[in-house]
């Protein structure tokens, strides 16, 4: 259900549970986490979904019993936010719940122009994962951010883009090379200039 294609320096990751909506299972998040802590050999990462939908978050059968509380999340997210390479979220459809927490975690955030997002745990009774709200906050401000979390509205992709939690809208045959043109020159460069770079960015 987790897809992993290397290709010179480039990982892609893609989320392949097109059926259920790509939501996540324990079992997903730990695989997800595990590649996450070994591209520290990669040049870039791109994450991306199979079918419509980039995630609609948990399994809610596996929430319900545990998963919405787990550490894997944020071990997830951690994950990500440490790499040295340049990382891209490339959102095929709408992102959904927890899922929201590896994509803010990402460099960049692209997103094609069917895609929502909306972020439902007052509704589902559960506290966000711990980084989630700062760096949303740290991307569109408090006030944004508590309208998806705490109001929990669903915003389209053109008003993530006008927030800022999208770097760029695509059409959906464009977003792979878009998010691949976009890690070009991180792969092509020394590793530790792209290192250095996002050390300064930091």
């Amino acid at each position: 259900m987790i897809e992993l294609n290397k290709e010179d320096g480039l990982w892609i990751v893609t989320l392949n549970n097109p059926g259920k909506a790509n939501a996540l299972t324990g079992a997903m998040l730990t695989e997800l986490a595990e590649i996450a802590e070994a591209a520290t050999e990669a040049r870039a990462l791109i994450l991306t979904g199979a079918g419509s939908v980039f995630s609609a978050g948990a399994d809610l059968a596996e929430a319900r019993t545990g998963l919405a509380t787990s550490d894997v999340w944020e071990r997830l997210s951690g994950a990500i936010a440490a790499l040295p390479c340049l990382t891209v979220a490339a959102l095929n459809g709408t992102l959904a719940g927890g899922a929201n927490g590896m994509v803010l975690a990402c460099d960049l955030r692209i997103a094609v122009p069917s895609a929502k997002f909306f972020y439902p745990v007052m509704k589902l009774g559960f506290l966000p994962q711990p980084s989630d709200p700062a760096r949303m906050a740290a991307l569109i401000g408090p006030a944004r951010t508590k309208m998806i979390l705490m109001a929990g509205q669903k915003i389209t992709a053109d008003e993530a883009y006008v927030f800022g939690l999208v770097d760029r809208v695509v059409a959906p045959d464009e977003l792979m090379q878009t998010a691949r043109d976009l890690v070009a020159d991180s792969i092509a460069a020394e590793p530790r200039i792209a290192a250095g770079i996002a050390e300064l960015c930091a």
